[in-house]
């Protein structure tokens, strides 16, 4: 069995040679399979693809974003990360409250359109200044709804409840590590039409324990290959780390579990390029030992190690 980054590479080259062309929501068109699965062995080195520059940073914050149960940009934002920021930006742009230019379709319009490229960059920069200075503004338009870090920290009950299913997972490893029963959800059909800035992409995924080791599967029903897929591989299997470390217990397998995983039409010559490079030696991951509660983590509590991928590969987001 292909594991580690082949795994993933050999995904790229599936999709390119037997994909099947279909539509989809946002109007740019993909190459798209139904049902495929990877693994990556957690002892071999953490699988941050190397075959382009994937900023583990951006994929760091995300994931405390999510462990905090915070769906505000505003976050993401004083920590240098934009790449939430599209589909906040969308819900201004389409509001009666913004009275700026023309923003329609901006998503396409600002890689093809160059002056429109300028006025769009203009209109982000405001929304994003206002996000961080204005609290009544960034209440309003900086928050995305019931996304995963609300699911996974106050899942909201018929009886107006709330569940905390991160630490509710976290106790019942430790309570009763061979549970089957070690699963969290983001995906959540009441809220998913209503209350959803982006319906969740990796909709659950389930601990297991075995020989003293934590390993994760994640079920992702739709896969961006390009941009997207690299972020989740290396979010999850960071989350895997930092719940076996509060857990006292090593890492195992990270198992990725696609359903629609696509290539996206305006991604095909950055795919190609991808696979015409050689992956480099696996970087490794250092946690702070002092931290015991998945909680108290911070950006400073993660360190990446001999990291040393191949030039970045820019392509656009479909939004």
């Amino acid at each position: 069995m292909v594991t580690g980054e082949k795994a993933y590479l050999n995904l790229c080259e599936k999709v390119l040679e037997h994909g099947s062309r279909k539509d989809d929501r946002t109007n740019t068109g993909t190459l798209s399979i139904f049902g495929h699965q990877m693994r990556f062995n957690l002892s071999e080195g953490f699988p941050l693809i190397t075959t382009k520059r994937v900023p583990f940073r951006l994929i760091a914050s995300e994931l405390l974003w999510f462990i905090k149960g915070d769906t505000n940009i505003k976050y993401l934002l004083e920590q240098n990360n934009n790449i939430w920021n599209e589909w906040a930006f969308k819900k201004w742009v389409e509001s009666e409250a913004y009275h700026g230019p023309d923003m329609t379709d901006f998503g396409n319009r600002s890689q093809t359109d160059t002056p429109f490229k300028k006025v769009y960059e203009e209109q982000m920069e405001k929304f994003k200044s206002n996000i961080l200075s204005d609290d009544t503004f960034a209440m309003e338009f900086g928050d995305l709804g019931s996304v995963y870090g609300s699911q996974w920290r106050a899942w909201k009950t018929s009886k107006g409840q709330t569940i905390d299913q991160l630490q509710d997972v976290i106790d019942a490893i430790k309570r009763n590590p061979d549970s089957r029963r070690h699963i969290v959800t983001a995906w959540n059909p009441e809220d998913v039409p209503t209350n959803m800035a982006l319906p969740p992409c990796h909709t659950m995924f389930q601990f297991y324990v075995a020989d003293g080791k934590l390993s994760c599967q994640l079920y992702q029903r739709s896969g961006d290959i390009f941009l997207g897929i690299p972020f989740n591989i290396a979010s999850y299997a960071l989350l895997t780390h930092l719940v076996a470390q509060v857990c006292q217990l090593e890492v195992g397998e990270f198992i990725h579990t696609l359903g629609d995983a696509h290539i996206y039409t305006n991604h095909l010559e950055q795919v190609k390029t991808q696979l015409s490079r050689q992956p480099k030696q696996l970087p490794t991951l250092k946690l702070n030992p002092a931290k015991t509660s998945i909680f108290d983590f911070e950006m400073e509590d993660l360190e990446l190690v001999n990291y040393e991928p191949h030039p970045p590969i820019k392509g656009p987001v479909a939004v």
